[in-house]
């Protein structure tokens, strides 16, 4: 069968592979469809985890399968249920580990029920299903900023992963979300999601314009923006020094960007505003509360292109693109 590899810096196949057996404790997923992640971008870029490794490293952690088979010990799971993965629970498959999900069937390690593969309820469709990954990674990115109703809130970034957490933060009651990308078309997805305010970076500066819809209000005398949370999804550098420069007294930041270089700025500033900054990575404690989430809300605007397997440069390509769109979804298999 065929399963996607990254063999070096910018090089990344679709190989020829052994279809896998389970072990007594392990199950073999049917894909049905796998996301295309950021992280997956950077292993392809640096080679590997973090740089080219011995042998070729398997990519795709966002999925959505379909049980096919378990071992003599596996529990709690049985062929044919509809399930999603929680990767960082099973090896970390698609992130270093042995495994990776853009294959048509998936050995999933040590296969546990509730721990690293979570039934879809019958009336969620599982290409919405494979969303709960990255869905769970920006609701993480939501719950670090502690939202509170009537909070104004900015997300910097709508990317996949800021517009998970728009969409989280509407379903926690938020309402004035102001989202801040150079994308004409991630900041209408934006707004399909909840954001009540925009900003297009790429036209204008995006604190001039967050000081007009959020307001002022002053720390020692100076007027500050008067938002009172920012999530930085963005990768961009100066974001978080420039956040720290205009927030506001007791305003929380939450880190969700991979920034792989330093940066330079201002803990006095940090210590005079008394700012709570607080990085998010990985999912809230209950997995599943992205699969409820995905119930309670249309989030099918999440997902922007469709490639099939065969396609995998094309959907990369278009992946990289911060233009393109929102997830760039590979389906595999049928339901």
């Amino acid at each position: 069968m065929k399963q996607v590899h990254v063999h070096g810096p910018d090089d990344v196949r679709l190989d020829n592979v052994e279809r896998p057996a389970p072990g007594p404790r392990d199950a073999i997923l049917e894909v049905v469809a796998c996301g295309i992640c950021g992280s997956d971008l950077r292993y392809v870029r640096l080679g590997g985890l973090a740089g080219p490794t011995r042998s070729p490293m398997p990519l795709g952690h966002e999925l959505s399968g379909v049980i096919e088979s378990i071992g003599s010990e596996v529990e709690g799971l049985a062929p044919g249920m509809r399930v999603v993965l929680n990767p960082m629970m099973a090896d970390a498959l698609g992130n270093g580990g042995s495994e990776g999900g853009f294959t048509p069937r998936l050995l999933v390690r040590n296969a546990k029920a509730l721990e690293n593969l979570f039934e879809v309820p019958e009336d969620l469709p599982m290409d919405l299903a494979a969303l709960a990954e990255p869905l769970g990674v920006g609701m993480n990115a939501a719950d670090r900023v502690d939202p509170t109703e009537g909070d104004k809130i900015a997300v910097f970034g709508a990317g996949p992963i800021g517009l998970a957490a728009i969409a989280s933060l509407r379903d926690r009651g938020i309402e004035d979300i102001c989202a801040i990308d150079l994308s004409k078309r991630r900041l209408e997805i934006a707004r399909e999601l909840g954001a009540a305010a925009t900003i297009d970076a790429s036209n204008e500066d995006p604190f001039t314009r967050l000081r007009v819809i959020h307001g002022e209000r002053h720390v020692l005398g100076a007027p500050m923006i008067g938002t009172n949370a920012y999530i930085e999804a963005s990768g961009a550098g100066p974001v978080i020094s420039q956040i720290i420069q205009h927030a506001a007294a007791e305003a929380r930041i939450s880190v969700v960007a991979l920034h792989d270089t330093p940066i330079q700025t201002s803990f006095l500033l940090v210590m005079m505003k008394q700012l709570s900054i607080r990085g998010a990575m990985l999912y809230p404690d209950d997995f599943s509360e992205s699969l409820g989430l995905l119930g309670r809300r249309d989030l099918s605007a999440l997902i922007t292109h469709r490639f099939p397997l065969e396609r995998f440069q094309q959907a990369f390509d278009t992946a990289r693109d911060p233009q393109s769109g929102g997830k760039v979804l590979i389906q595999i298999g049928q339901e």
